[in-house]
């Protein structure tokens, strides 16, 4: 769906009024366009928004945009909504890309439209800064966007050191048995995982086949099709009934072959794309899922650090140590830290609860679709084979 509308008050307006209607927000990517050669080499679209919402330039605005810009898109929404499902892009695949195949480039659009377009459905993600620039701002624009360093490249080469230290320490420690890695234990949590981690497999595995479907599709037509121009030339051998038989043969084999190859091309864009959207759907979830999981460490031994600063401080207190006033600042702020790391794990916690939900309606609807055309599909070219060799019958019958 292209159209996000938000809720809106109220309004004694005229229904004439353009601020009278509710707030939407339509995004579209079209217009796939080879750009460059070789090696540099890409693809780059027209993204057309359209919107009546105040904090938008205008109803309307086209932007052209490459892979990397929606690349960009996603890192930063990824880095700055922790909790929530952040749409997944297609994969970069390289390999494909150098093809530049119409097949390819139009499975990428698809792909690309349905990832901003969720974007811009979410009612978190819809609000973000982030697509407003990706929406809105000049190529020279979002390329300074895209080039600024953020998050762990943006640090010091020192603190970069020290974060390695710190993950090599860490690592040692488990290897060795030291210490062994903080995990939550919440049932619900648990139940979650395991339904994440075993619907990635039963999507793999039935995209696989989608895969293999949409593969032996196209071998048959290319052998009807083959099949085909061998038995017109058998019938042009002919200059009776059965060579005009042979020759009709041929060509309802060379129409099928069509038949299929359409069928094929339907069965890849709308039933193994939507299948393999969802398997980088469940991937993007176990991201936050991982989030989730250091979000959890964190608040926990920020919790039993306070723990051994309170002893610590306890300790001097007793001994009434010149050391106490700067183990309390220590200890207030380490309280603190613990506080809005707790606050944090709590925020992603609520926010994969709703997610979650959001998640299971959305696929109920997509694959229910994805199941429909398939069904749709393949009655669709079992009923053109079949009226296609029913009406040669008698022809043949009749030599």
């Amino acid at each position: 769906m292209n159209t996000t509308q938000r809720t809106s008050s109220g309004s004694s307006q005229s229904p004439r009024s353009p601020s009278s209607q509710p707030p939407y927000l339509s995004v579209s990517v079209t217009d796939p366009a080879k750009m460059g050669n070789g090696v540099q080499a890409y693809i780059s679209y027209k993204v057309i928004t359209m919107t009546n919402l105040p904090e938008y330039q205008g109803p309307e605005k086209i932007v052209i945009r490459r892979f990397s810009d929606f690349d960009w898109l996603h890192d930063r929404l990824f880095e700055k909504y922790k909790g929530i499902f952040i749409p997944p892009l297609p994969e970069k695949n390289t390999v494909e890309k150098f093809k530049f195949s119409a097949e390819f480039i139009e499975m990428r659009r698809q792909a690309l439209d349905i990832f901003i377009n969720r974007i811009a459905s979410h009612h978190e993600l819809q609000q973000s800064e982030d697509l407003r620039t990706f929406l809105q701002a000049d190529e020279q624009t979002m390329d300074r966007s895209r080039s600024q360093e953020s998050g762990i490249f943006k640090k010091k080469p020192a603190d970069l050191m020290q974060i390695f230290r710190d993950v090599q320490s860490k690592v040692s420690d488990v290897v060795l048995g030291k210490e062994k890695p903080v995990e939550e234990s919440n049932p619900e949590y648990e139940k979650l995982r395991h339904y994440i981690f075993e619907l990635e497999d039963h999507l793999a595995e039935a995209q696989k086949h989608a895969y293999r479907l949409v593969k032996r599709h196209r071998e048959l037509g290319q052998s009807l099709s083959d099949f085909g121009k061998a038995v017109k030339l058998l019938g042009s051998c002919e200059g009776n009934a059965l060579g005009k038989a042979f020759s009709e043969l041929g060509a309802k084999s060379e129409m099928l072959s069509v038949k299929l190859e359409r069928e094929a091309y339907h069965l890849l864009m709308n039933f193994e794309e939507p299948l393999k959207d969802y398997v980088r759907a469940v991937q993007s979830i176990k991201s936050t899922i991982a989030e989730r999981a250091n979000a959890f460490r964190q608040q926990y031994e920020l919790g039993e650090t306070m723990k051994l600063k309170e002893i610590d401080l306890n300790k001097l207190k007793l001994t009434r140590s010149e050391r106490m006033l700067d183990a309390e600042y220590e200890y207030e702020e380490l309280k603190g830290d613990s506080e809005e790391a707790t606050r944090r794990f709590e925020v992603i916690v609520q926010l994969m609860n709703e997610e979650i939900v959001r998640f299971q309606e959305q696929k109920t609807l997509d694959m229910g679709l994805a199941f429909h055309e398939f069904a749709k599909g393949q009655a669709r070219l079992a009923n053109g084979i079949a009226d296609a060799w029913r009406s040669l019958l008698p022809r043949l019958e009749a030599c």
